[in-house]
């Protein structure tokens, strides 16, 4: 006996809606693994090459350094070319030494960078709260390679960051790409981690 259209139709919904669950289950699991392996890592060590493509800029401009990252929150952006810098993130501050003078800003008072920091130390710490506060969380791919594309929630951010994406292998970074309102944009390539 043939089956009815309209149940071949059902078949194909339900066959749909539980590939869709599955996808979504897949995903959320990923995600979840992928912060449990990021979180696990206290203390992390890595080389870095940024390119940023700025408007103020004729070409652009690339930085190398390491980037160090120490639980629960300390973020740490050492600039070896073009020039030196040091950046240091820990708290509600940033210090930024350059040229022997060093200078501490208060977050609070710039959001779009208090932003990134965040969403940083965020994903480093495998804090996927903290990252929703401020962020529409996209996951993407498996535990092997994945994708978190993090679209600002509130307007006021979104008028300075458009999309960050963070690409990663297990529990490591290997790229950050942001992109920002205006259209300046940076990536941030990550070398394996020396620990």
């Amino acid at each position: 006996m043939r089956p009815s259209r309209g149940c071949a139709v059902a078949a194909l919904a339900l066959n749909a809606a539980a590939f869709v669950a599955a996808a979504a289950n897949a995903s959320t699991g990923g995600i979840t693994a992928v912060m449990r392996l990021l979180g696990a890592q206290t203390h992390r060590r890595t080389t870095f090459r940024e390119r940023q493509d700025l408007a103020v800029l004729d070409r652009p401009l690339i930085s190398t350094g390491e980037l160090i990252y120490d639980a629960p929150g300390r973020l740490e952006e050492r600039v070896l070319t073009p020039h030196r810098e040091v950046l240091v993130a820990q708290g509600e501050r940033l210090s930024i030494e350059r040229g022997g003078r060093r200078r501490v800003l208060e977050l609070a008072h710039a959001e779009g960078l208090a932003a990134l920091i965040d969403s940083l130390r965020a994903t480093l710490a495998g804090d996927a709260p903290a990252l929703q506060r401020d962020f529409r969380v996209d996951f993407h791919g498996d535990v092997a390679h994945w994708t978190l594309r993090l679209t600002p929630r509130s307007a006021a951010l979104a008028r300075r960051v458009a999309t960050i994406r963070i690409d990663g292998a297990r529990g490591e970074l290997r790229r950050v790409v942001i992109h920002a309102a205006d259209g300046d944009s940076s990536v941030m390539r990550l070398a394996d981690p020396a620990r």
